[in-house]
């Protein structure tokens, strides 16, 4: 069949393919998929059962070894000048404590902000919001917790800036439990808390929670390609069975136990299921396998991406595509981590199929791809633009808002189809996409200041230094 034609009618097919919605129903109907968990045990079945449907080879859960964190109990309370309980919910590898102390407004919880409030953060409960201010780049929680850390708070306390009553979530390390207690708490008390901070307040939290040795699970399947020639024969590459370079394609499938996960990640891996789909019916169009994995543990630290890293030989990967972000808005973003080879593929690839690509050059650590970006892995993460004028950071991500009413089916089906585009340009013979160099790397990290935050983080490579 002519390959124009045979692309055609897979695309097609895909407008009437329900199983990414029906993966994402499923998944956030479990009571929740946080990491290490029975509930993500479960989604795990399910994706690999999705995975199977979707005609994928070697389906399997590959288990790994993790720091397992319970929730238990939170409170926290005005102690001065008056007294006032609030919700909150504690962040995950928070430890348990119970303490009290002044209440210190650090703004964003950048390192301006907490040097310029100076000795008054030592001993002290520090307040910081959940978004970074405009003009610079986005400061990820765990270094606004790290440089609190740092400069000797006692206790953490992240503030959404979102308005809706919703106390976010959020890993406070990639490693297990972490030196000290840290909680969420919604816009409309922070708007309290930074006014009692101003009146010399102070507060009290206490925090129930566990961390002990669990086990998580990455899913895996395999796109092979179909080397056969136009009277359907095996060419010779394919009888000698020689090892092959590979695409690796991820999505995170965990999310955080208060929420259904709708948009982070449910979307992203029922993307990923509509664009493995297409690949396997596309196996013709490529050079070079597709490894689809789900991954554990995004949510808590990577944990299920850095286990996958360790067990592949990262000079067979060609290229990592993360899906992360991808479904839950209506235009798809292309992150290049510093490849100017995957960002003219991007460009390539939007051109000839009409479909508009946002794109961010910089790279960042904090998402599936960074186990393999730091290595020298090209990696192109998949995300999505909010509406125009809406508020900068997750939305309705990391909170009990995140649900499945947010998303739109048709969101999922577009973006299947661009994702299975773009890896199938990436597994082409003319796709020639170098490995991104350390110092390339250090140097884009360097020029968004990520050296102090990813240091305060404790994510900063000990090889770099």
């Amino acid at each position: 069949m002519n390959e124009s034609i045979q692309l055609e009618r897979v695309l097609g097919r895909a407008w009437h393919d329900d199983r990414p919605w029906e993966l994402l129903t499923e998944l956030t109907e479990l009571p929740h998929r946080m990491a290490g968990s029975p509930g993500e045990r479960r989604a795990a079945e399910l994706v690999g059962d999705s995975f199977r449907d979707a005609g994928l080879e070697e389906v399997r859960l590959r288990a790994f070894s993790m720091p397992y964190w319970e929730r238990g109990e939170t409170s926290f309370a005005v102690t001065k000048p008056i007294e006032r309980s609030f919700d909150a919910i504690s962040l995950p590898y928070s430890p348990s404590g119970d303490l009290e102390g002044p209440l210190v407004d650090v703004g964003h919880g950048t390192p301006e902000e907490i040097d310029a409030a100076g000795d008054a953060v030592q001993g002290a409960i520090a307040v910081a919001s959940t978004t970074t201010p405009p003009g610079q780049r986005f400061v990820h929680r765990m270094e606004k917790y790290g440089y609190a850390v740092d400069a000797g708070a006692e206790a953490f306390v992240f503030a959404n800036h979102v308005s809706g009553q919703l106390p976010p979530t959020g890993a406070l390390s990639f490693d297990g439990e972490v030196p000290i207690p840290g909680i969420g708490v919604s816009n409309e008390t922070r708007d309290w808390l930074r006014e009692y901070a101003d009146r010399d307040g102070s507060a009290r939290l206490e925090v129930e929670a566990t961390t002990i040795d669990g086990s998580s699970q990455n899913v895996h399947g395999v796109v092979k390609p179909d080397r056969k020639n136009a009277d359907g024969e095996e060419t010779e590459a394919a009888e000698t069975n020689e090892p092959t370079a590979e695409i690796l394609l991820l999505a995170h499938y965990d999310a955080h136990d208060i929420a259904e996960g709708a948009l982070d990640n449910g979307c992203g891996i029922a993307t990923a299921l509509g664009a493995a789909s297409i690949l396997s019916a596309l196996s013709t169009d490529l050079e070079c396998r597709v490894r689809v994995v789900a991954v554990g543990c995004e949510e808590v630290g990577l944990l299920g991406a850095e286990s996958l890293a360790t067990r592949t030989d990262l000079e067979s990967v060609r290229a990592v595509v993360n899906v992360d972000g991808a479904g839950r808005y209506r235009n798809l973003r292309a992150f290049s981590h510093g490849s100017e080879s995957i960002e003219e593929l991007a460009e390539r690839v939007a051109d000839e199929f009409g479909q508009p690509i946002g794109h961010v050059p910089e790279p960042h650590p904090f998402s599936d791809h960074w186990p393999f970006l730091r290595d020298g892995v090209p990696a192109l993460q998949l995300h999505s633009e909010p509406p125009s004028g809406s508020e900068r950071g997750r939305g309705w991500g990391h909170t009990e808002a995140d649900t499945r009413d947010k998303v739109d089916s048709r969101n999922l089906r577009e973006h299947a189809m661009v994702t299975a585009l773009l890896i199938r340009e990436l597994a082409s013979a003319r796709a020639d996409i170098p490995r991104v160099g350390k110092e390339v790397l250090l140097s884009a990290l360097e020029e968004q200041h990520y050296e102090s935050g990813m240091r305060a983080a404790n994510i900063w490579p000990d090889s770099w230094d």
